[in-house]
Parts: structure tokens; C-alpha cells; sequence
């Protein structure tokens, strides 16, 4: 047994210990902070406005999202501290810390995939018109929905999901204006694109729960370390290899958490950005000329593809309308083709002669991005309906890479300013989460051998996630993980906190679909 003085002593070393991994994050908060807001005010400086309402509105809506970020990290992320906490493997302070150290890590060596997929879900109508009023409504709408559900359930200490709640609030956005616009095929959700990422939200849970409770099964069949499989007695750490593994699992879920739900804020970063200043975030700036020449090269190649097709028809009208059409019926219409080959030679005029797509007018910006846009969108028309070559299948695909390299990009100062956001919020409100993890969702004690086999399945899901490009939630892989474990080792569940769970998942889709819908529809009136 411990003495009194060496209790003390481990107790002032972790806190010195907690204090020191303190300073460095707020130097790094500090440090982090200035290099966002050097670089945001460096990319504003060549937008040209008469007005400061666009600034206003992008400092707002830049702070709410950030906001939504905060919430998320002190929301899902205590998830990830949980069992260190729960076992005495690290202090609170010091976890709480670390973690957040690892989540800014994850978010900052992300790739944005995910962030696109999830707003690629959001109507192309909204998209197309995200500096208008709708599309401003859109954003708050969002954003207020996902964090007013996510404080409510963290209020009462349930592991909601922020990820379900902002899939929730952009099907709500997406319906109320599919009920309030002209009824398009643009106006409402892809359900296409939404049931494949519902699908990935409601697989991960049951694979976490199968999985982390087919490793414990494991453990006890090869490891045969008592101590392993006990709970923690009172505040006494566990052994040190026992609590290193815990302090590395903890690490792994944070930086997976990092570099997945960090990418939710970052989509919605880039759509406000895009909407209030689209003369500086329209296009990425970072493509250069000799990208653009390759551009310009495959646009020529992609339309002889098209015009050998259609046989060099002709288009009547405006191409864009006709692409839009085509995108409204989800189906080719008879001048599909011939329409998305002219909207590409208008891309290519306007981009293929620059210097860099920072060189292109400013005031063609917005036009030019909505046009990669729509048809980055038909060309898998092309590709699913027409029996085209493999060389011809390459081109188009080609063509559509680079328009997604031109359109979906995320600066580094977003991905600092989010990384800051969610290691911050981590720091804080962590005690509710940690003791129903830990205490609640069996009728015994959370064992090391249990924290560490929910986290390393956490873990790994996570990051076969991103590799898909899906959003998944933190939250329900590693309770649901738990819960495996708790099932696996014959130590019961307490179905009341199981129950209160599962009414939080459930209800949480149709709450924010109702508070999103809701806000949407107020907020048109507003703006």
C-alpha cells in the first residue's frame, strides 16, 4: 500500500505535471490563434466591398461554428478520456489535456474528405446559392440545431452523438426547403448519398459492440494478467504496462476523433466562407499554372469524349439550365450531353488560360465554382447511363478530379482555428460522460482490460472511417463498445442507462430534423 507521503507526492507531481502540459497548450492556443487570424485577414485583403455586412455576417457565423466545434470537444471528446480518468491512468487534468492535444493533431493531419461528404448532402440548390439568403439560413439553421440538441443531452450526461445530430439538422434543412421552395430535384436531400452515410452511422455502433466484445473474449483466452481484468480500487493507478496501454488507446481515439468529427466544422467553415467571400474562397488559390494547363488539357480531351457521344449535337439554351435539368430528373435527358460538353468549354475559357485560378476575375469566382459544380454532379450521370470505353471513362473521371481539387479544398488556418476549437472544448465538461461510461452502463465496474479493448476497436473503426470518407460517431462506437465488453465478460448491463442511451440516439435524428427544419424556415424570413 501507498503511504500518505507518497500519495502526496504523486498527487503534487501529476498536478505540476497537468500545470506544465497546461502552459504549452495555451501557448499553443496562442500561437494557433494568430496564425488563423493573420491568415484569414491575408485572404480577405483582396476581397473588394463597399460593405461591412459580409464581414459581419462571416464573423458571426465563423464563431458559431467554432462554437459548434467547442461543444463537440467537450461533448464527444470526453468519450476518449473517459477510461483513463475512469481508471486512475492519468488525472483528469492531465488527460483532458492530452487529448486535446491529440484531437488538434488528428484534425490537423486530415485530409477534408469527410467534410465534403457530409455537406455534399446538403441540397445543390442551397449549395449553389450559399451567399444567398436561403444559404445563410442554411448555415445557422445547422449550426444552431447541432449545438442547441448537443448541450441539452450533455446536460444530462448522455453520450449523444454530434454526428448524428448534424446529419439529423441537414436532412431537416433539406426537407423544410424541398416543402417551402419551387419543388426541383435540387431543392431536397440526395437520399442516395444520405442513406449511404446513415448506413455507416448505424453499422459502427453494432461493430464496435461485436468487436470490442469478441477482443476481450480474446484477452482472457491469451493474457493471463489478473490484474488486467479488475476494476480500479479506489484512486490507486493501475500498473504501469496496464496504464500505458490505456494512456495509447486514449491517444488513438483522440487523434481518430480529431481527424473525423474535426471535418464536420471544417465542411461547414468552407460553406460560410464560400457564401459570405467567395471572391477569396471560391477557387483554390493553390492550384497553379502548370495544374491549370493540365486542366485545360483534359477539359479538350473530356469534350471530345461528350461530342462523340452525342455526335457533335448542339445545345439550345443555356448549358447550365440544361445540366440542371438533367440533375433535377437525376436521369440524361436527350441534350444532357451536349449541354454538360458546352458547360465544360465555358469552365475552360474562363480557367484554362490563367496563370492560377487565384488569377481568375473576381467577379467570375462564384459563377465559375457553381459550374464545377453542377458538373462534377452529372457526369456520374454520363458515366452510369452511356457504354463508354475504358480510356473514356478515365477522361471524364480525370476531368472530375481536378474540379474537385479546384472546388473542395481547406485552408490550413481552418484547420488550426478548428483543431484549437475542439482541443479546448475538450478540456472542459468531461465529468458527466465520464462517470456514465465508467459506472452506468454495467452493473460492474468498467475493468482495464474492458477500457482498453472499447478504445482500440474505437480506434481502428474510426480511422477505417475516414478511409471511406464517412463520418461516423465517437460516442456510439466506444459506449457501444463498452457495453460489448460489459456483455462478453458476464458483467451485466444496466438497462435503464442502456434505455436512456438508446432514446438519445433514437431521438436525436428526428429531434434535430424538427429543429433544423424549424430554424430554417424562421431564419429565411430573417435574412
Amino acid at each position: 500500500m501507498q503511504t500518505e507521503a507518497a500519495v502526496a507526492s504523486t498527487a503534487t507531481t501529476t498536478q505540476g505535471s497537468g500545470r506544465v502540459f497546461a502552459i504549452i497548450f495555451g501557448l499553443i492556443l496562442l500561437a494557433g490563434a494568430a496564425y488563423a487570424g493573420l491568415h484569414l485577414v491575408d485572404d480577405l485583403s483582396i476581397v473588394r466591398s463597399h460593405s461591412a455586412t459580409p464581414f459581419v455576417l462571416l464573423g458571426v457565423a465563423l464563431l458559431i461554428a467554432l462554437g459548434f466545434e467547442f461543444v463537440n470537444g467537450f461533448h464527444d471528446t470526453a468519450n476518449a478520456v473517459a477510461t483513463v480518468i475512469y481508471t486512475h491512468s492519468l488525472p483528469a487534468n492531465l488527460a483532458v489535456i492530452w487529448s486535446g492535444i491529440f484531437n488538434f493533431l488528428g484534425v490537423l493531419n486530415s485530409s477534408g474528405a469527410v467534410a465534403f461528404t457530409v455537406v455534399s448532402l446538403l441540397p445543390v440548390e442551397l449549395i449553389l446559392q450559399v451567399g444567398s439568403g436561403a444559404g445563410f439560413a442554411m448555415v445557422f439553421a445547422l449550426l444552431f440545431a447541432a449545438i442547441v440538441w448537443n448541450l441539452g443531452t450533455w446536460y444530462f450526461g448522455l453520450p449523444n452523438s454530434s454526428s448524428h445530430t448534424l446529419i439529423g439538422s441537414i436532412i431537416g434543412v433539406g426537407l423544410a426547403n424541398q416543402f417551402t421552395a419551387v419543388k426541383s430535384g435540387t431543392s431536397g436531400v440526395d437520399w442516395n448519398a444520405a442513406f449511404g452515410v446513415l448506413r455507416g452511422l448505424v453499422f459502427s455502433p453494432i461493430a464496435g459492440f461485436l468487436l470490442a466484445g469478441l477482443l476481450m473474449l480474446l484477452l482472457k483466452a491469451l493474457i493471463k494478467i489478473p490484474a488486467l481484468y479488475r476494476a480500479p480500487e479506489g484512486r490507486k493507478p493501475p500498473p504501469w504496462p496496464i496504464r500505458l496501454l490505456l494512456v495509447l488507446t486514449c491517444t488513438g481515439v483522440s487523434f481518430s476523433h480529431g481527424s473525423n468529427d474535426g471535418q464536420k466544422g471544417m465542411g461547414l467553415i468552407m460553406l460560410i466562407l464560400i457564401g459570405t467571400v467567395p471572391t477569396a474562397y471560391a477557387l483554390n488559390g493553390a492550384v497553379s499554372g502548370n495544374q491549370v494547363k493540365t486542366f485545360h488539357q483534359v477539359s479538350v480531351e473530356a469534350q471530345q469524349v461528350l461530342n462523340a457521344i452525342d455526335h457533335g449535337a448542339q445545345v439550345d439554351g443555356n448549358p447550365r439550365d440544361r445540366v440542371t435539368a438533367a440533375l433535377q430528373q437525376r436521369k440524361l435527358l436527350p441534350d444532357t450531353v451536349p449541354a454538360l460538353a458546352a458547360l465544360m468549354a465555358q469552365i475552360d475559357r474562363q480557367v484554362g488560360n490563367r496563370s492560377s485560378l487565384r488569377a481568375v476575375p473576381q467577379e467570375q469566382m462564384g459563377n465559375v465554382r457553381n459550374d464545377i459544380y453542377l458538373a462534377n454532379a452529372a457526369i456520374p450521370l454520363v458515366l452510369s447511363q452511356t457504354g463508354l470505353s475504358g480510356e473514356q471513362t478515365n477522361t471524364l473521371t480525370t476531368w472530375r478530379g481536378l474540379g474537385v481539387k479546384a472546388t473542395q479544398f481547406i485552408p490550413a488556418w481552418v484547420k488550426v482555428a478548428v483543431a484549437l476549437a475542439l482541443g479546448l472544448g475538450t478540456m472542459v465538461g468531461w465529468k458527466r460522460i465520464v462517470v456514465t461510461v465508467g459506472e452506468r452502463i454495467g452493473k460492474e465496474h468498467l475493468t482495464y482490460a474492458q477500457g482498453a479493448s472499447a478504445e482500440l476497436v474505437a480506434m481502428g473503426l474510426i480511422q477505417a472511417a475516414d478511409m471511406y470518407h464517412l463520418p461516423v460517431s465517437t460516442t456510439h462506437v466506444l459506449t457501444s463498445g463498452v457495453a460489448g465488453t460489459m456483455a462478453a465478460n458476464g458483467s451485466g448491463l444496466q438497462w435503464s442507462t442502456v434505455r436512456n442511451l438508446l432514446m438519445a440516439w433514437v431521438l436525436t435524428l428526428p429531434a434535430s430534423i424538427v429543429l433544423a427544419g424549424g430554424l430554417f424556415i424562421g431564419l429565411k424570413h430573417v435574412f
